[in-house]
């Protein structure tokens, strides 16, 4: 991974993220884009990446531009190519707007298949009072240099990492039993996180952040491909400048299902984002 320096840290707006997740306005409600290859994980889209994508759509569709809250169904897997992004503004009001979009590949045999669908309220994140009132406690875990990322070791898991290359992603030691053949069962995984290329993260770039880390289903004892069903992301507050810390847990896996709980912190120890999605783990 580049080593990021002053000099050369990218700046919102103008970094390998926002060009891999900008919209062409094609009519109006209707926006194009190619999907990039770098956010893939097992040879499928992320689908944090593919939130931001929508989400950015949605931002330029809706009178309001920060995500205060989105829900998204997996419906079918993404393919890194061209896609199409159909939005629909349900409801304006003066200090929420709501609307829903959709993303369609075509298939190999040129059918139009619907691959997510989200429903959002959007707003403005700076004209929210400033009192907190919480029990919620910034995750603790050891500072970023004695964490370890997907460079210092081989990767575990086949297929493309790509995503891992576009992030500074630096895990708490001890949730990385999964990587060294002896998870510890318990369902977490923690991290500190960022852009690789320095950019600060933005409301954007937190519907990323929740699904970067790699699947708590991995500390159970679980390998491969954890495909998201449902993702719902609260953005709580603009993060500040700095590494984000996350969390994520899950407390059951039944049926084949499990539920992920992630809460987002910033550098000002800010709790600046919050999910929780359903996942499918194949089991056996």
């Amino acid at each position: 991974m580049t080593q990021v320096t002053e000099a050369t840290q990218a700046t919102v707006g103008d970094s390998e993220f926002d060009r891999d997740t900008a919209v062409t306005r094609r009519d109006e409600g209707v926006y194009d884009i190619d999907l990039s290859a770098g956010w893939t994980i097992i040879n499928a889209v992320n689908g944090g990446y593919l939130l931001a994508v929508l989400g950015r759509a949605l931002a330029d569709a809706l009178p309001h531009s920060d995500p205060f809250t989105i829900s998204a169904h997996y419906l079918t897997a993404s393919l890194p190519g061209p896609a199409v992004i159909r939005t629909d503004v349900v409801r304006t009001g003066r200090t929420l707007s709501t609307g829903q979009a959709s993303l369609f590949q075509y298939d190999e045999s040129g059918h139009e298949v619907e691959r997510i669908r989200v429903l959002a309220s959007y707003g403005d994140l700076d004209s929210l009072p400033d009192d907190v009132r919480t029990t919620a406690r910034p995750p603790a875990f050891p500072p970023v240099e004695d964490c370890f990322g997907p460079q210092d070791g081989p990767t575990p898991v086949s297929g493309s990492s790509a995503i891992t290359e576009r992030l500074m992603l630096k895990l708490d030691p001890s949730t990385l039993g999964w990587a060294l053949g002896a998870p510890s069962g318990k369902g977490e995984m923690r991290a500190w996180l960022g852009l690789a290329d320095g950019r600060d993260a933005d409301p954007l770039s937190l519907l990323l952040a929740v699904d970067a880390l790699p699947p708590t289903a991995f500390e159970l004892g679980i390998s491969g491909w954890v495909p998201t069903v449902e993702l719902t992301v609260h953005v709580r507050s603009r993060p500040a400048p700095g590494p984000l810390r996350i969390s994520v847990a899950t407390r059951n896996l039944a049926g084949g299902f499990l539920e992920e709980d992630a809460e987002v912190w910033d550098s000002a120890d800010r709790l600046v984002a919050q999910s929780r999605q359903l996942a499918r783990v194949r089991l056996g």
